[in-house]
C-alpha cells in the first residue's frame, strides 16, 4: 500500500500549518517527518491516520478511504489515551475485538517482549508513564497492519526503554510502512527518507 497526498495543506485558524505538500509514501520503506515544535509533524499524522482532515488538497491511501483506512494503521502518540480502568491484557484483548495482532504471537508474549509480564493484571492508572508507553508502543507495532505511525516513540522512555524500542522496529517492523514523526534523531534513525515539514510553509 502508498500514501499519496497531493497540494495538501492544513490551517488552524487562519494560520498554515503545512502547505502545497507533494509526497508519496511507498510500501516498506521508512520515513521520518521532523521540523521543530509547531511545524506540523502531529497534525500531519493525524491527516495520515484519518482522524482529521484536509484544509487544502487530497490524500490518498490506495483503495481505502479515510473510513476504511483505519483497519490498515496502527498509530503510538503521546496524545492517545490508553483505557486506565483496564489491566494490560485487558487493554490488548479489547484492542483484538477491532484489530488483529500477529497470529504468531500471544498476548502474554506481547507483554512479556515489552517487559510488562509483571503488570498484566495490573490497571494501567497504576501504571508509570513509561508503561505506559512501553504498551502503546506494544499495540502499535505488534498489531496486522501494514503502515505504523509513530508520533515522538520515545516520549517518557528511559535508556532502556529507548533500547527496547529499536529492538521492537528491528524485529517485527521493519516489512511495515513507518512513518516517525520526530525531532530527535534517536528515534527515527532507521529511516532513509527525510520530510522536512519547514519546507512547506508557504
Amino acid at each position: 500500500m502508498q500514501l499519496s497526498l497531493h497540494q495538501a495543506g492544513k490551517k488552524f485558524n487562519k494560520e498554515w500549518i503545512f502547505r502545497n505538500l507533494e509526497y508519496t509514501f511507498e510500501k516498506g520503506n521508512h520515513y521520518a517527518l521532523i521540523g521543530n515544535n509547531g511545524s506540523g509533524k502531529s497534525t500531519l499524522l493525524q491527516v495520515i491516520s484519518g482522524y482529521a482532515t484536509l484544509s487544502k488538497g487530497q490524500i490518498y491511501w490506495g483503495t481505502e478511504t479515510s473510513e476504511t483506512i483505519f483497519k490498515q494503521i496502527t498509530i503510538a502518540a503521546p496524545y492517545l489515551e490508553l483505557i486506565e480502568e483496564f489491566t494490560a491484557i485487558e487493554q490488548l484483548s479489547f484492542h483484538m475485538t477491532f484489530k488483529p495482532f500477529f497470529s504468531n504471537i500471544t498476548l502474554e508474549s506481547i507483554l512479556e517482549k515489552v517487559g510488562l509480564t509483571n503488570a498484566t493484571h495490573k490497571q494501567i492508572r497504576y501504571f508509570s508513564s513509561g508503561m505506559k508507553q512501553r504498551l502503546k508502543l506494544a499495540i502499535a507495532i505488534f498489531s496486522d497492519a501494514p503502515i505504523l505511525l509513530l508520533d515522538e516513540p520515545c516520549s517518557n522512555l528511559d535508556k532502556e526503554g529507548i533500547e527496547l524500542y529499536h529492538q521492537l522496529i528491528q524485529q517485527y517492523a521493519m516489512h511495515k510502512l513507518i512513518i516517525v514523526g520526530s525531532n530527535d534523531p534517536q528515534e527515527y534513525s532507521f529511516c532513509t527518507h527525510h520530510v522536512n515539514l519547514l519546507d512547506y510553509k508557504k
